[in-house]
């Protein structure tokens, strides 16, 4: 919320300081976000005497000036048609910066004719879109004064940060109530004219099957001239950023920032029919005057004509209705909007505008008639014309409340000792009228303009209350209890830094940091991670559904209503379709060759809660370079080694787990594993990734991914595990090769092999594959080292005979294979 310091002024009495003022908005709650002043840029300007003006002798559209700026003749080539003998311009010596483009001005030569600076247009300078002339200034121009001063532009720029519930805090009058509620000064009393009627509207009103508009006033005004608006009024509005473009519109815009009261005007002329209708829209398009199609839906509360929507209410106007030089006749509409209808629309159609910030917020119901009478008079001061007589629909929305403070919830919510007097004097400043009260406590009326204050009447609560309070409060189960906001508006005023400090009570020994068994294993996994080369990131939890469509995970489930921004519009199920853009951006950064992971949240419907912690990790490109081996591209083992030492930090038995070849579609079907314990719990997935996905994201060749499943991870046995008995007798080693069919996996042989003999196999390792043209076709040869390590005694031939032949026969029983 931006406003001048002599608008502010307008509204309130005071000679306080800017600093004053400043200091004491962050103290009530208002806090200050900066001050600006838009006439620094302009400094260096000085208004100028052009002396003589004449052809310039080597260009046909130049003017060879002679201007006097207070310091005596100054050459200066000019291209501006304007530029004559006698009239008073905007100079800009040499060494002065154009604000708009940022130029520094440099003593020069033009075509043969010295030039000592700049005569200024309006665009030049940042003042309007006039660009076809210098800026001409009266004749009692003071030769050599500053612009800015001239101008009354040397004035600072307030902005304040204004909070969700303070919709009255987004005007200048809002604003200055607090103030003089603070002591800064005393708020003027602002009563407009009734102005004079003449015969009935042009255009009516009607409200049809909505409830998003309760109620809408408005009126014509014929004979209208559209022109530019005032030099005051447009120094205004561009003060705090807003660029002029009539003084129609140019109206309604003042008193959204000046009252918080949102305006809207249509041409007459251009409104089929004789009739504007509240209603429901019915997926109609209309082009919106920011320049976008907006297609609105049974949802929106729109605002139509005989032949279709003209605005969308209480967010942006049509272009088709709207004012231009060429308007006569207007219609002003001053209406009150559902705050959670126009809340709702505005994020459906991702549409912001002043009018919406105010009406979501919740405007004041009680000003609308003031407002409109003096909308009306502006008007017709501005434009000319005759006012026709207030046409209305709906009814003024029940707003009268009352709540209730006891004085002694000063004391113990607000930690102050506030006298009453003092507590009612705050509360009578700031609009709230007296009801009742006793000793120990007041009973008042809740001004209009304080939507955020629920009281115990009926203001709409469901506006302030959600769905499951509501109706409990309806139920009688729970009352509203408006008295902490009270508190709260006492003590801003009152000054929260006049509070006493109170020391804490002491605390103790600080107990020592602990960690949930899911923190536990995430910090671990960070850690080894980290050991092994990969860097973590952090990315957002959203993606573009379109990349989450390539990895075949954008359910509409996933899809936000509301995203912030229109690539963030999927909540992603892996935390490889953030990771992989990231390592995207890094590839055409140069760093193809490098390893991500991050432990974050993944979405799910059929997970407990929706979403589920995964560790996630992508590794691309190359090996690093190595005087031991040549680099070489990352591959499926790279991952499956990461997921095994993930595992095993994390106290799982490997050989309990089983590895199968059904992994979701983002992986190489022949290159990619799913960890499993048991046949349903699935702990973590590994493999290249798809050569599709890999093309579509523009990632290195050789790309890998791993997901572990944290939540899945089951918790370690706390029991004490006994220290593993060496045994002193030598270990027997032998080979089998196993001659399988070719869709045998390797992991089913070694299961087989571990199991045979228990008491006598302690390490099964896979050393060789073989399938080539001495195998039949369809089968493959594996060889497999089996231990066995005797515990008591030394193994006799016949004992490892046996062995042997008790793992061959585990092997054959559960794969078929034979041996070799």
């Amino acid at each position: 919320m931006k406003f001048t310091l002599s608008w502010l002024r307008e509204h309130l009495d005071t000679d306080a300081s800017l600093e004053t003022i400043t200091d004491k908005l962050t103290g009530i709650g208002l806090e200050l976000e900066g001050i600006e002043n838009p006439g620094a840029a302009l400094a260096p300007f000085r208004i100028g005497h052009i002396i003589e003006a004449v052809q310039h002798p080597n260009a046909d559209r130049l003017r060879a000036c002679v201007v006097d700026a207070g310091e005596g003749p100054v050459s200066v080539v000019c291209g501006a048609p304007n530029a004559r003998t006698g009239i008073k311009v905007v100079f800009a010596p040499v060494g002065a910066t154009i604000p708009t483009s940022g130029l520094v001005l440099k003593a020069g030569e033009i075509r043969g004719v010295a030039s000592n600076g700049m005569l200024c247009s309006a665009r030049e300078l940042g003042l309007g879109d006039d660009h076809d002339g210098i800026i001409e200034l009266p004749e009692d121009a003071p030769v050599g004064a500053r612009f800015v001063d001239y101008k009354g532009l040397d004035e600072p720029v307030i902005e304040i940060a204004v909070t969700p519930n303070r919709g009255d805090a987004l005007s200048v009058r809002g604003v200055a109530r607090d103030l003089a509620a603070a002591g800064i000064g005393v708020l003027k009393t602002w009563v407009p004219d009734a102005m004079p009627s003449n015969g009935p509207s042009a255009i009516t009103w009607k409200i049809e099957g909505t409830e998003a508009c309760s109620w809408v006033l408005g009126r014509t005004v014929r004979g209208v001239k559209n022109g530019p608006s005032p030099a005051w009024l447009q120094d205004r509005l561009r003060a705090i950023g807003l660029r002029p473009i009539s003084a129609l519109v140019d109206i309604t815009n003042f008193f959204t920032i000046d009252l918080g009261r949102p305006l809207h005007v249509f041409d007459v002329a251009k409104v089929k029919g004789n009739l504007l209708t509240l209603r429901s829209g019915a997926g109609e398009s209309f082009l919106a005057l920011n320049g976008k199609e907006v297609t609105v839906t049974a949802e929106d509360c729109v605002i139509a004509d005989a032949e279709g929507v003209v605005s969308l209410a209480g967010i942006v106007g049509g272009e088709a209705s709207g004012c231009t030089e060429t308007t006569t006749d207007v219609f002003i509409e001053c209406a009150y909007f559902d705050p959670i209808a126009v809340a709702l629309s505005g994020r459906r159609h991702q549409v912001a505008s002043d009018a919406r910030a105010r009406f979501e917020r919740g405007i004041d119901p009680a000003l609308m008639p003031s407002a409109l009478e003096a909308a009306t008079q502006m008007v017709i001061e501005l434009c000319g014309g005759e006012a026709s007589e207030p046409v209305a629909a709906g009814a003024e929305p029940a707003w009268r409340r009352t709540a209730k403070l006891r004085f002694d919830r000063l004391k113990n919510f607000a930690g102050a000792d506030i006298a009453r007097d003092e507590a009612e004097g705050i509360l009578r400043r700031l609009g709230f009228g007296l009801a009742s009260g006793d000793d120990d406590s007041i009973t008042v009326h809740v001004p209009s303009w304080r939507n955020d204050i629920a009281g115990k009447g009926v203001l709409e609560p469901a506006r302030v209350l959600s769905a499951d309070v509501l109706a409990r409060v309806s139920a009688g189960v729970l009352e509203i209890e408006p008295e902490v906001d009270l508190v709260e508006e006492v003590l801003r005023i009152w000054g929260i830094d006049r509070v006493e400090p109170v020391s804490l009570p002491p605390l103790g020994a600080v107990p020592a940091a602990s960690f949930t068994p899911r923190q536990g294993r995430a910090l671990a996994i960070k850690r080894l991670f980290a050991s092994r080369g990969l860097n973590e990131a952090v990315t957002f939890s959203f993606a573009d559904h379109k990349v989450a469509a390539l990895f075949g995970e954008a359910p509409e489930s996933l899809r936000l209503v509301n995203p912030i921004a229109s690539d963030l519009d999927q909540l992603r199920a892996t935390p490889l379709i953030t990771l992989s853009l990231a390592a995207q951006r890094n590839a055409a950064r140069g760093f193809g060759d490098h390893g991500l992971f991050e432990v974050g949240p993944a979405f799910h419907e059929g997970v407990r809660g929706g979403q589920q912690v995964v560790a996630a990790g992508l590794r691309l490109g190359e090996t690093p370079r190595h005087w031991l081996e040549p680099a070489r591209g990352v591959t499926a083992m790279d991952a499956k080694a990461d997921v095994w030492a993930a595992l095993t930090a994390l106290s799982l038995p490997l050989e309990a787990l089983s590895v199968t070849t059904d992994a979701p579609g983002y992986y190489h079907p022949g290159r990619s594993g799913v960890v499993r314990q048991g046949p349903k719990v699935v702990l973590a997935r590994f493999g290249a990734l798809h050569p599709t996905l890999i093309r579509a994201l523009d990632l290195p060749q050789h790309a890998v991914a791993f997901e572990i499943f944290l939540d899945a991870i089951p918790e370690p046995k706390r029991r004490k595990k006994a220290a593993p008995e060496l045994s002193a007798f030598q270990p027997v080693r032998r080979d089998f090769a196993f001659v399988a069919a070719s869709d045998t996996a390797a992991e089913t042989v070694l299961r087989a092999a571990r199991g045979s003999v228990r008491d006598l196999v302690t390490g099964v390792t896979l050393f060789d594959v073989y399938e080539g043209e001495k195998m039949e076709p369809g089968r493959k040869s594996l060889g497999v080292e089996v231990v066995f390590q005797p515990k008591d005694r030394s193994l006799t031939d016949a004992e490892i005979e046996e062995a042997s032949a008790k793992v061959i026969a585990a092997v054959t029983k559960a794969t078929g294979a034979t041996l070799r």
